[in-house]
């Protein structure tokens, strides 16, 4: 590696607190990242242990993507 390349940096996920207990049906989240399929199996896996229904999908708001959440039940 000659001193004209950078290396790429590691982009490190900060840990994420979901909002599950204050969402009614129809209350949605977004979650700015570039790791979509983590952090949509992330979101499942934690809609699960509150026993509810999430739709997850990845969108962009104010020029950066992301992931959407939205409680369907």
């Amino acid at each position: 590696m000659d001193s004209s390349t950078t290396p790429l940096t590691k982009i490190i996920e900060p840990e994420w607190v979901f909002p599950f207990q204050g969402m009614g049906i129809g209350d949605s989240f977004f979650i700015p990242t570039l790791k979509f399929a983590e952090m949509i199996y992330a979101i499942d896996c934690g809609a699960k242990r509150e026993k509810i229904r999430v739709k997850a999908y990845v969108t962009a708001k104010d020029g950066h993507l992301g992931v959407r959440t939205w409680r369907v039940g």
